[in-house]
């Protein structure tokens, strides 16, 4: 996750950075969106990063882009 190495450790909570790569790796690897893990993972990483930006630590542009690279954790949509 390019978003949270460029930052380093001093703007992340080390909880934020726990709950952000679990829900990364949870998305990694798994195959439906839909699933369960994935719904949660995605509810997870949300509420961190909606805090981000509540509190006033993070930017939207910067919290938009953390979301962006989650995003692109989750499987690849089909081609056809």
């Amino acid at each position: 996750m390019q978003t949270l190495a460029e930052l380093g450790p001093a703007k992340l909570l080390d909880d934020e950075v726990d709950r952000l790569r679990e829900a990364a790796d949870t998305l990694l690897f798994t195959e439906n969106m839909a699933d369960d893990a994935a719904v949660v993972a995605t509810r997870e990483a949300r509420s961190v990063i909606d805090n981000l930006v509540d509190s006033g630590r993070w930017s939207e542009e910067r919290a938009s882009r953390l979301a962006d690279d989650l995003a692109a954790c989750g499987p690849l949509a089909p081609v056809g």
